[in-house]
């Protein structure tokens, strides 16, 4: 369901700093059985270190939490003319490997060369363009909260959970050379206002940002007291006071610079959409979509009164059918025992007996959202692994229960704590979707180019939409109309998020849309068109668009393959290749997959 908004995309591709949330569990598992990698593998990681600590010298949180020493008690740069310094580090990264890439011959090394080529010059072009065009404003409190809750965690070595004292006192300004991160924004902003012509931030997303500050600050004090940070009063203490004076300032200083319409400048959104790997015209996605959307809300009307009578509902229309399921809540208790005890063990099953892929020798891990984690990412997600120097850490899948509103106040999501949404969420976040996902690419030693660099939305969600399809077959009957009710969310969220930003539609039709034709939960809906207004504008189309990439490639290799077509062998091939973009993952299949099982 989420966009990974604070994962792996936004760490390396985003001109402003967001960081890698790093797995945590209850107790550390071993680490992880690892394939013998290919000595090309090798030449590329040892290329990808060349832009690796260009990023981490300005990003630090995101080295740490993808894994690279070091960086745990550092913090972001965000001091005067930090966006440039950084394009200028990023430049000369690039230029060593334009001259590595000219004298070497490994086609799979030269591929992964060219990754993080484009890599470098996609960030180079983001932050050019949020510099010209955007006042330069950042939710500081959530940065702050985000960073400390990836050292914090259970799976975390004493020594990373060590670094958080220091690391915040740097925030705060208390530790020797360092500024306060708060000041630093703050003053950023000042210098953004010169010449008055770059926009200001989005109001809504201001004014959430203000109601859910006390809310990380509080998050930050119960890690620390979960986790027994001694010696942390006094820097809790000026915590309070800076998150404090930060949200009075933003109140007196950014809301009035803050603007109405959220629309970005249109070269700002075309590269949004490029970012996330969305490489078509956005009208004719929009096309694409209300086609998907017309199938897809058919299909659930057709199922849908088999459903009610079944369960004795009154209506057979869909949407009464979905609330009258929705209707039998599991309670807070007992949400996270029926998906770990009852579905997750069923899904595992069906994947094993049906071939659907390989499934690791290790349990899954999943967890209910805390109320900070809840408004730094309303929406359900999986925290993946630290993808370099992984010692046994997993990806968890996380379930939020609400969305804080611009009041403070959490409106409880029941979108996702009934029965039978367990079954296409758990497919999604969890196995065969992300959480699998990336535990192949930390167990079956995929490059950092493919699994850092390449990472791209279509690729990654496209994945887990293409998961939950697979596993539709294997599903209760109410759960399949629960996975149709979600496939119809992403077709609606391929038609709206475009819509919205080109100005062809208004926030009042997209949450009509999403609360009557979709079913969705008001706070639900809420967050979605928060998403593609404000949080993440251009991402959420990627879900039906890497969808629609992956059947049409295995439509082609059925095709090809005829009875040698394999699906097994198909997924497992798609997974070993990291997060290549579609272009890059369609091409391996035609020239790798397609001649190797054509020889059998």
């Amino acid at each position: 369901m989420k966009p990974l908004v604070l994962a792996v995309s936004l760490a390396l591709l985003s001109p402003m700093p967001a960081f890698v949330h790093a797995a945590e569990a209850v107790a550390a598992a071993p680490a992880p059985a690892r394939s013998q990698a290919p000595a090309w593998i090798a030449a590329s990681n040892a290329h990808a270190q060349i832009l690796l600590r260009a990023q981490a010298e300005f990003s630090p949180e995101m080295a740490s939490s993808v894994g690279l020493p070091g960086y745990d008690d550092k913090v972001s740069d965000l001091g005067p003319g930090y966006a440039a310094r950084e394009r200028d580090a990023l430049s000369a990264a690039r230029t060593k490997l334009q001259q590595a890439l000219a004298t070497e011959r490994d086609p799979n090394v030269r591929q992964d060369l060219q990754i993080m080529i484009d890599t470098a010059s996609r960030r180079i072009e983001g932050s050019e363009l949020g510099e010209r065009l955007l006042l330069d404003w950042t939710d500081a409190p959530s940065m702050v909260f985000q960073s400390e809750q990836d050292l914090l965690q259970d799976q975390s070595p004493p020594e990373r959970r060590a670094a958080a004292l220091l690391r915040l006192n740097r925030y705060l300004g208390l530790a020797p050379g360092s500024q306060s991160i708060f000041a630093q924004a703050k003053a950023r902003f000042d210098d953004s206002l010169a010449g008055g012509k770059r926009l200001g931030p989005v109001k809504a997303e201001v004014e959430q940002a203000i109601a859910n500050a006390p809310t990380y600050a509080a998050g930050i004090r119960k890690l620390f007291t979960q986790f027994h940070i001694a010696g942390a009063d006094a820097s809790l203490a000026a915590l309070d006071q800076q998150v404090a004076d930060y949200v009075a300032w933003q109140r007196s200083t950014v809301l009035p610079k803050s603007r109405a319409d959220f629309r970005m400048p249109p070269e700002l959104y075309a590269f949004s959409l490029k970012r996330v790997g969305i490489d078509i015209d956005p009208m004719l996605l929009v096309q694409r979509a209300e086609v998907e959307f017309m199938e897809t809300r058919a299909a659930m009307q057709q199922i849908a009164p088999i459903i009610a009578k079944e369960h004795g509902f009154a209506s057979g229309d869909y949407r009464d059918v979905i609330r009258a399921l929705k209707k039998q809540q599991l309670g807070r208790d007992a949400v996270e025992p029926y998906y770990r005890n009852e579905v997750i063990p069923a899904i595992e099953r069906a994947i094993a007996a049906n071939h659907v892929v390989d499934l690791p020798q290790r349990p899954m891990i999943m967890r209910l959202a805390s109320d900070a984690e809840n408004a730094a990412q309303p929406a359900p997600h999986m925290d993946p692994p630290p993808l370099i120097n992984n010692n046994g850490q997993r990806g968890q899948f996380v379930l939020t229960t609400g969305n804080p509103d611009a009041s403070g106040k959490a409106e409880q999501f029941d979108d996702f704590t009934y029965k039978a949404a367990a079954w296409t969420l758990t497919a999604h976040e969890g196995r065969p979707g992300h959480e699998l996902q990336f535990s192949a690419m930390v167990e079956r030693g995929v490059s950092q180019a493919r699994s850092l660099f390449a990472f791209n939305s279509v690729n990654v969600e496209g994945w887990a939409l293409y998961a939950e399809a697979e596993m539709v077959p294997y599903e209760p009957l109410d759960g399949q109309l629960i996975a149709l009710q979600l496939r119809l969310l992403r077709a609606a969220r391929a038609m709206l998020d475009p819509m919205l930003n080109l100005g062809l539609t208004d926030r009042d039709t997209a949450f009509r849309v999403l609360t009557q034709d979709v079913a969705l939960s008001t706070p639900m809906a809420k967050q979605e068109v928060d998403r593609y207004t404000f949080r993440m504008p251009g991402q959420a189309g990627s879900y039906f668009y890497g969808y629609s990439r992956i059947l049409q490639l295995r439509a082609e290799t059925e095709v090809a393959l005829g009875p040698k077509f394999d699906r097994l062998a198909f997924n497992n091939f798609l997974l070993d290749q990291g997060l290549l973009p579609p272009d890059l993952l369609a091409k391996a299949v035609r020239e790798q997959f397609i001649p190797a099982q054509k020889a059998k």
